[in-house]
């Protein structure tokens, strides 16, 4: 019978490895990046069974497994449910210089919470409950990054 308890030398090899990749965000993504692109308006699709709204959308109701086919474009506005700050720097990864705020943003709406990036107000002041409004990109491509971020309402 083999010993199956053997030695394992370590072997550590610092540094990243880039993996390009690509995929496919399939038919009902590709319409709310589309609508996003063309027309710079935030959509969600609704669930035929119960009624849930997602942003973004779904092919299908994560509670029904109904296909969800009825869509509602969306004010735009929305409550910061949780947010973090960033504090540290990660090139290429990071939108922007630290530190920043991601948040998990309850479009009005709809049910569900859409993750992006807080703008126009110091890091410091940015609350649970804060009313935020979408800002487009002038150029957009059809990316979440053609909404440049949210800032908060006034």
């Amino acid at each position: 019978m083999a010993d199956w308890k053997t030695e394992v030398e370590e072997i550590v090899f610092p540094g990243k490895i880039c993996v390009p990749y690509s995929w496919t965000v399939g038919s009902t993504l590709s319409k709310w990046y589309v609508q996003l692109r063309d027309d710079g308006e935030i959509w969600a699709n609704v669930c035929p069974e119960c009624g849930k709204v997602y942003v973004p959308p779904k092919i299908k109701c994560i509670d029904c497994y109904k296909d969800m086919n009825e869509w509602v474009k969306l004010p735009g506005t929305g409550t910061i449910d949780t947010f973090t700050v960033v504090n540290y720097a990660e090139p290429g990864l990071h939108p922007k210089k630290p530190p920043f705020v991601y948040a998990i943003i309850k479009m009005d709406g709809a049910d569900t919470g859409l993750v992006h990036l807080i703008d126009g107000i110091d890091p410091d002041k940015v609350k649970v409950g804060m009313t935020v409004k979408a800002v487009m990109a002038k150029e957009r491509d059809g990316h979440i990054t053609d909404i440049k971020h949210f800032k908060p309402v006034a």
